[in-house]
């Protein structure tokens, strides 16, 4: 049995992005949820624990965790499902783009928590947050410019949508406004059938965390 470890739905932009890449590897698993109360996940949720160790997947006698670990794993085991692009040029730029959501924008998260309850919200958006912004864009549109959409790597969903789908979300939850061809490929990762599947799970859950509901 495949399992894949997760915590909440609702707020974990991490656990969405591995419960993504295994649907892009058609992967047959079952979810199990990490209690909220759980002193290491309530860390990851409110971003401060030093790494990220849910999502985890359990495959075939393996266990990784992290993001990235795990869409590699989930290449590596299943190298026709697509997870990366074919095109070299093209992969080494999903990897770049993939790693930088990973290890970046810092700011975004703090400033635009994952909120799926939420939608359209207002709040005033700093300046270190409106750069992570500008990036974010910058690159959706130079990848949808070079290969042609609608999503970032052309026909299919690649790793790289995976990454970035929480971004969606919070441009949805916080009113980000967005140009013609980013607000486009928003719609279109908006109405992913595996994020929809995620958001109507985490639309359900019937737990808060207090610090991710204020109004700020």
């Amino acid at each position: 049995m495949t399992t894949l470890l997760i915590s909440s739905k609702n707020y974990s932009s991490w656990s969405l992005r591995g419960f993504l890449l295994a649907r892009l590897a058609h992967l047959d698993f079952e979810e199990k949820m990490v209690a909220q109360d759980d002193p290491d996940t309530r860390a990851e949720l409110l971003l401060r624990a030093s790494s990220i160790r849910v999502p985890c997947l359990v495959h075939d006698g393996v266990t990784v965790w992290d993001t990235l670990a795990i869409a590699e794993y989930l290449h590596e085991t299943f190298p026709t499902a697509g997870l990366y692009p074919g095109d070299r040029m093209a992969r080494a730029r999903c990897r770049s783009i993939a790693g930088e959501m990973h290890s970046g924008f810092s700011a975004l998260r703090s400033s635009l928590p994952m909120n799926l309850r939420i939608e359209g919200r207002r709040i005033a958006i700093w300046s270190a947050a409106l750069a992570d912004i500008e990036r974010i864009t910058t690159i959706w549109r130079e990848c949808l410019e070079t290969w042609k959409g609608p999503w970032l790597f052309g026909r299919n969903p690649t790793v790289a949508d995976a990454m970035y789908a929480p971004v969606v979300t919070r441009f949805r939850s916080y009113s980000v406004s967005l140009d013609s061809v980013c607000a486009a490929y928003r719609d279109h990762v908006w109405a992913w059938p595996s994020l929809a599947e995620w958001v109507a799970a985490a639309l359900l859950e019937p737990e808060q965390i207090e610090e991710l509901e204020v109004e700020f």
